[in-house]
Order: structure tokens, then sequence, then C-alpha cells
């Protein structure tokens, strides 16, 4: 399967916080759209492994993703070694995506900074010939760089090259993150412990950031990325057509 777009993220739930309106956007205009989770966050202070699968299965139906795969690599360990590398470029050369969506550069969280640069070192990686992978049946795989990739911010803001409406899939990305149920919004913790990002209060904050971005394009709600290796490349105006930005 080739996919038009394919994120790349270090745990189940990344991608809904920071991107899931985007990939949902993109659903809904017809694209095929996958995601890699690197690990399955096994060292969170909340939930299990399973559980967080489980999680992430569910909010990909909700988003609509033709793939959601995890690469096991281990929770709070992630370094750019040969070894997680070539698990990352077996998937960019069979899923041969025309755009990769990866992390923010560096964030609040180590794992994210890391997991950037293993996906970026991937992804450039995956465009060398003597470089051999195999896909599943021992088949070699054929050298594939996508075009274009963007980092998603995380939880610490950049200052963004795009901004993607997501006004008309804001519930979805909303309804993809409470899919993460044992993560995120948590009414009654239990026995597991409060984290930074089980409250209410940071629920709220993905609302405004949201609307913060949102209102610097014109939009209700918004989704912003940096372009990696800029400036942005285009050969037409047509995104300007297309958007008519209440400013």
């Amino acid at each position: 399967m080739k996919l038009d777009v394919l994120a790349l993220s270090a745990h189940p739930d990344d991608t809904e916080l920071c991107c899931g309106g985007t990939l949902a956007a993109l659903v809904e205009q017809g694209k095929k759209v996958g995601v890699a989770d690197f690990t399955r966050g096994e060292m969170g202070s909340r939930g299990t492994p399973e559980q967080r699968l489980t999680e992430a299965s569910n909010a990909s139906d909700i988003i609509g993703l033709e793939v959601r795969e995890n690469l096991g690599l281990p929770d709070t360990k992630l370094e750019s070694t040969r070894t997680y590398q070539k698990k990352i470029i077996r998937k960019i050369r069979e899923y041969r995506p025309h755009v990769c969506l990866v992390g923010a550069p560096s964030d609040r969280h180590p794992d994210h900074g890391n997991a950037t640069q293993l996906a970026l070192d991937a992804i450039f990686f995956s465009g060398l010939t003597k470089i051999e992978t195999n896909d599943g049946n021992g088949n070699p795989q054929e050298r594939w760089r996508p075009s274009h990739v963007l980092h998603f911010m995380q939880d610490r803001p950049f200052e963004p090259d795009i901004v993607f409406d997501i006004s008309d899939t804001f519930e979805t990305k909303k309804e993809a993150i409470l899919a993460f149920e044992s993560q995120f919004n948590v009414q009654n913790p239990e026995d597991e412990p409060e984290t930074y990002i089980s409250s209410e209060e940071f629920f709220d904050g993905i609302e405004a950031r949201a609307r913060h971005y949102g209102h610097l394009i014109g939009a209700t709600y918004g989704e912003p990325f940096k372009y990696h290796n800029g400036p942005v490349p285009i050969k037409s105006f047509g995104a300007f057509f297309e958007t008519e930005p209440d400013r």
C-alpha cells in the first residue's frame, strides 16, 4: 500500500494530540494516511502497553487511518542507531509516502526530540541505495525518500511556517484524543497517579492552542507545522485560492 502521508511519532497519542485534526482532514480529502508509533508508551505513569495499543487502534478508526503500526522501540531509550533507523526505513520504503510528519525538533519530553532526530535520520537514509532492507517476505526494498517533511508542534511552541485549518475536524481530533482514556481528561484517577497530561486543564489547553493558531489564519481552529529543510516549495498559488481567511 502506498500512502500519501505517513506520520512518525514517539508514543501512541502524540499524533492525535499534535496533528490529529490535520490527519482527519486529509482523510476526508481522500488522502491515504498512516501513523507509525515508535514505542508503546510503556514507561508512562498511567495505563499499560496493551491498553495504549487498544486506545491507538480506536483512535485510528475515529480518524480513518489506512494503517497504524507500532515499531516496539523502547520507551525513554530512543536514540538514532542504525538498528532503530532500519525499522523506520523499512516502513518508509514499504509505504512510500509523499509527505512525512515528524515531531518537534526539541521538546519538554526527551523522547520527542530524540524521536524526531531518529525519524529525520531514517528519512534521509531511506533514500540511500547502499543501506539495504528487506520487506516482510524477505524481498529487497527499493530506496525511497519523501518529498516533504513537516514538524508538528508538541508541548513547547515554535514559530510555524504553516498552519492547517482544522475547523471542520477539531471535534474528530478531540474524539480521537479521548480514545486514550487512560491518559487524558481523567475524571477519576483511581489507583494510578495524576499526571501532567491527565488533568482537565491540560485538555482545555489543547483547545486553547488550536483556537490561537486558528485565529492567526482567520479560522476557528488550526494546527501549526514547521517545514523541514525549508523554504516551502510551491509551483502554484492553489492554496491561496482554496482559503478565505476571516481577518
